[in-house]
């Protein structure tokens, strides 16, 4: 059946197919929708459009400025696509531009638990759903299927803040049963995106870690964790925290159009002498590798990160799961038509011939003469700067339990 989009949304002359999904019948999502028959109001109106009108994902010129994603294709779980026609009534260039907007979204838990063998931790936290940074490789893109909404530019337009966040860590931490292991926090989304500036959930957050005396690892791209280095020092004397930032390219253009919202190299640098020098442990990630891209800038980014106080490094090769190959490759042909051919030809030699492994143990590192010669550039840069010397293990010995509401104090 088909339908046209309601007037008033800003997509006038949108085509909407609409298609029965199996998957989405019976989806239990996120946001109780049980049974998920309608889109995410959040996807009203958000412009997933093809100019083209075959499946492909092309958005129109001046809507995407100053984002990552130049594409806003239909997640893979969605029941509607829709397609972009000029009837002669509107132009098409009046679209108006994509617009961040944020939802509140209300988990009933914070806390979310992994068993993955190659990652370091086995708990997280992600105050935000989605991430404005605009990353156009970002392995969380996927995730906005799960929403109804598109891995392309909803995913860095269309942002769910967790605001009961830190109510739900202290119920949680709180709990008797409870026992401390290092919290990733921002291991999906970046905690530190740009709303967080006036939603302050990650702080709210790291101030229940500080009062439970529970350690933390931070990840993120943001020169803004450095607001809040009056709860990190604390903590670091206890053994608590360290802080990973993530520096992908020294090249502040290509860091531009890669991360069009995240800080600068500069900014980033800058934070991790900050932090070093308040006594906060500090970690530098090259992450992603791209190759043809950044792997050049492997030694040089290790090197200006250990001058500004990192003494802990890693790196990890693109990942391209699912919806991420569509966005990646439509930013290489924007950005580097010349060389795309090249970039994605490497990225599949070092993924068994396919866009992306998902095995474990494969799928950070890549397996491949191109992927081995990675990894030995950065163990012998690490070698020559003393990274990685030691790795600081954060300490759960300081854990410890506030008394809750009537509970009776105890004697020692």
């Amino acid at each position: 059946m088909a339908d046209f989009a309601r007037p008033g949304n800003g997509m006038q002359n949108v085509l909407v197919l609409f298609q029965k999904s199996s998957y989405l019948e019976g989806m239990s999502t996120l946001i109780d929708r049980r049974r998920a028959r309608e889109p995410h109001p959040a996807a009203l109106g958000t412009g997933r459009v093809n100019a083209l009108g075959d499946g492909k994902l092309t958005a129109l010129e001046g809507q995407a400025r100053g984002r990552g994603a130049g594409v806003n294709m239909s997640g893979r779980f969605e029941a509607f696509s829709r397609s972009l026609f000029d009837d002669g009534w509107q132009g098409l260039e009046d679209l108006v531009p994509f617009r961040t907007e944020v939802f509140e979204e209300k988990p009933k838990t914070i806390i979310t638990k992994n068993e993955s063998p190659d990652i370091s931790f086995d708990r997280s936290i992600n105050p935000y759903r989605g991430c404005e940074h605009g990353c156009s490789y970002c392995y969380a893109r996927p995730a906005h299927a799960y929403m109804g909404l598109s891995p392309g530019l909803d995913f860095e337009s269309k942002l769910f803040a967790k605001s009961n966040a830190p109510e739900l860590l202290r119920a949680e931490l709180s709990a008797k049963g409870y026992a401390p292991k290092t919290i990733a926090l921002g291991a999906n989304t970046d905690a530190y995106q740009p709303i967080e500036r006036e939603r302050r959930i990650t702080r709210g957050i790291l101030e229940v870690l500080a009062e439970f005396n529970h350690p933390v690892g931070i990840v993120t791209k943001s020169a803004l964790v450095t607001r809040d280095i009056d709860i990190l020092a604390p903590m670091a004397r206890k053994g608590l925290v360290k802080v990973a930032l993530s520096v992908t390219s020294l090249d502040p253009k290509l860091a531009r159009a890669m991360e069009p919202r995240a800080s600068t190299p500069v900014k980033r640098l800058a934070a991790i002498e900050q932090l070093s020098a308040a006594g906060i442990p500090t970690v530098v990630m090259v992450a992603p590798v791209i190759p043809a891209v950044n792997d050049s800038e492997i030694e040089a980014i290790l090197k200006t990160a250990h001058t500004a106080g990192a003494r802990e490094a890693g790196y990890v090769m693109l990942r391209l799961p699912h919806e991420v190959k569509d966005v990646f490759r439509a930013w290489l042909e924007a950005n580097m038509p010349q060389r795309a051919a090249k970039v994605m030809s490497l990225v599949r030699s070092v993924s068994g011939g396919k866009e992306y492994d998902p095995q474990f143990g494969i799928r950070q590192t890549g397996t491949s003469p191109f992927a081995w010669t990675i990894g030995r550039r950065f163990e012998l840069a690490c070698q020559r700067l003393g990274l990685n010397r030691s790795k600081l293990k954060l300490s759960t010995g300081h854990f410890r339990r506030p008394p809750q509401p009537g509970e009776q104090l105890t004697l020692l």
